[in-house]
């Protein structure tokens, strides 16, 4: 059988470009703390990799601490801050953050105290993008970084969390972003690494798969790789919209990341919908991957946009990437619909709540 990955909001599968880098980094014997010829180089290395993340990520190389994921870096930036979120919001954050920000039913969250505040760019599930309010304390830009043009110089925030293999690095590598004058408490303490902030000896493989790759991302936005994408993503939804009418794509009309559909049919259990896709061959979510395997009735971020826990307990996630062909989406639309077709009467209940008006023309 056939396999077709639509789950790249996930993970990316890893790109050519971080495996090369790696690979070359994996002759690197020399621990970058010591000071011999093996060592420096190492820490040359490591260096450059910071370096070149910075700059495909609009930062000064000191802004950048490397990390073990955007799941670190969420603890080292927020615990203990008392930092107010929204439960749009990923677990990684949610963990450290005070709830209270509230959310439009576009997704928005309404920020009134942004130096006292956490927000996302991009949720993971809708793909829904915030306007990030100036003097934000912390942004998770883990999902936009490498879908859509960022820069930490002018987003606005003081930290920023990052991580490789939402953009096709290897996963266990991430970074906290952080403006000169900010502190954060080390979480991780006894050698003193990355400028005092994150001790043990560096990760300098997935470092420099990291920073490869974001050099790679940067390259494909300038050439309009993530326009093709969205083209794909909108003749899906044009398809689905057509054939399912009582469904409806979360945050569809308003500004989103150009490769996510979030799909919700009232009555019709996400997980469910997953297993049938798995079986027919094709990976999809019902929602972030930190939610995988928990037994979770509904999404916190559909209920936190005022939908009900029956329309919110039926979404699905589809995400494409840089290799989805047009191809890949017929052949999932087609597969899906033939799913929904097949659902009992009565089963699949109305939509009940406000639809984003949007006409969908002639689908070839």
């Amino acid at each position: 059988m056939r396999r077709v990955y639509l789950d790249h909001n996930a993970t990316m599968p890893l790109r050519v470009e971080a495996r090369q880098a790696m690979i070359a980094a994996m002759d690197s014997v020399g621990n970058p703390s010591s000071v011999h010829r093996e060592g420096r180089a190492a820490k040359s290395m490591l260096e450059k990799a910071r370096g070149d993340l910075a700059e495909a990520f609009g930062a000064e190389d000191a802004e950048v601490i490397f990390t073990s994921g955007a799941t670190e870096a969420a603890a080292l930036a927020l615990r203990g801050r008392g930092l107010q979120g929204a439960e749009i919001e990923h677990d990684a954050v949610r963990a450290w953050m005070r709830p209270g920000l509230a959310v439009d039913g576009q997704g928005r969250a309404i920020v009134p105290h942004p130096a006292q505040s956490t927000l996302q760019a991009a949720n993971p599930e809708t793909g829904i993008l915030q306007a990030l309010p100036a003097g934000l304390a912390v942004c998770d830009m883990t999902q936009a970084f490498g879908k859509i043009p960022v820069s930490f110089a002018r987003c606005g925030a003081d930290m920023a969390l990052i991580s490789a293999h939402k953009l096709g690095g290897p996963k266990g590598v991430g970074a906290l972003v952080m403006r000169r004058g900010c502190e954060v408490v080390a979480q991780l303490r006894g050698g003193g690494q990355e400028m005092g902030h994150r001790a043990g000896t560096e990760n300098i493989i997935g470092a420099v798969g990291f920073a490869a790759v974001a050099r790679a991302a940067v390259r494909d936005l300038a050439n309009g790789l993530w326009e093709q994408v969205k083209t794909h993503r909108d003749f899906l939804e044009a398809c689905l919209a057509a054939e399912s009418p009582n469904s409806v794509i979360l945050g569809r009309g308003g500004r989103r990341l150009p490769n996510t559909t979030c799909l919700a049919t009232r009555g019709w259990r996400g997980e469910t919908q997953v297993i049938q896709m798995d079986l027919a061959g094709f990976a999809i979510s019902a929602g972030a991957a930190c939610s995988s395997g928990k037994v979770r009735a509904a999404s916190p971020t559909l209920q936190a946009m005022g939908h009900d826990s029956l329309t919110a307990a039926s979404a699905i996630r589809v995400s494409l990437g840089p290799t989805t062909s047009r191809q890949d989406v017929i052949d999932f639309a087609a597969a899906w619909l033939q799913h929904r077709h097949r659902q009992p009467r009565g089963t699949v209940e109305p939509f009940k709540g406000q639809r984003a008006a949007y006409s969908v023309n002639a689908v070839a």
